[in-house]
């Protein structure tokens, strides 16, 4: 497959030679001349100087051929303008965008470009690596603000409801992994023991959520 990158700093790089490595043909974007040297000499494909929103600097990249293309680039709106143009314009199947702005991530997904909102990203990325086993965000909404995590439950709320569990995180259980099985409780599901649960919650509150999760419920007299 033929992919197009606009821009051409340490992402689009990694991902230009990443695709190179994989055996596709790529071509990447930029204005900045200098920038192309992160490639490096071992690296065949395309580089065409100019904007990623301009009809004749993408022809030259080979838009007119491509199977994907990524906007990479530091500008949200350049990153969203080029790619309106490549799935609007050039009829480009795979098309995603580098969002800054979460907020804006969600107007755009809305007008039909997948995106990847960079500072929700990069915070998951630490997280995993920060907190115990790892514990973070197994997916994102799109914006970045929502988020789908398996909660560290304390082995004592065996047999405390999903709702019992849902008021003591403050997050609403999912789905729950039973057996190798997706189940999908309801608020009187009976939380037994070996269950993996899976929770939504809203990104800024996963901290607050897995450690609320892994106390012990409150015993009653």
């Amino acid at each position: 497959m033929h992919v197009v990158i606009m821009g051409c700093g340490r992402v689009g790089t990694g991902l230009a030679l990443a695709l190179e490595r994989l055996g596709h043909g790529v071509a990447v974007i930029d204005q900045n001349l200098q920038a192309f040297r992160r490639l490096g000499a071992d690296f065949h494909g395309q580089q065409v100087r100019g904007g990623g929103f301009d009809r004749q600097v993408l022809i030259e990249a080979g838009i007119e051929q491509a199977g994907a293309f990524a906007a990479v680039s530091n500008g949200d709106n350049s990153n969203i303008i080029s790619a309106r143009v490549a799935r609007e314009t050039f009829g480009v199947a795979r098309v995603v965008a580098r969002i800054y702005d979460p907020k804006r991530a969600a107007v755009y997904e809305r007008l039909g470009i997948p995106t990847v909102a960079t500072v929700p990203w990069t915070t998951d990325r630490f997280l995993r690596m920060l907190l115990p086993g790892g514990v973070a965000a197994a997916w994102h909404d799109p914006s970045g603000t929502a988020a789908v995590l398996q909660l560290p439950l304390h082995e004592r709320w065996a047999g405390h409801t999903v709702g019992e569990v849902e008021e003591h995180t403050g997050a609403r259980i999912a789905f729950i992994v039973r057996f190798g099985t997706g189940v999908l409780p309801n608020h009187n599901t009976v939380v037994q023991a070996d269950d993996q649960v899976y929770a939504a919650a809203m990104s800024g509150t996963v901290t607050e959520v897995t450690t609320a999760a892994a106390i012990a419920p409150a015993t009653t007299s």
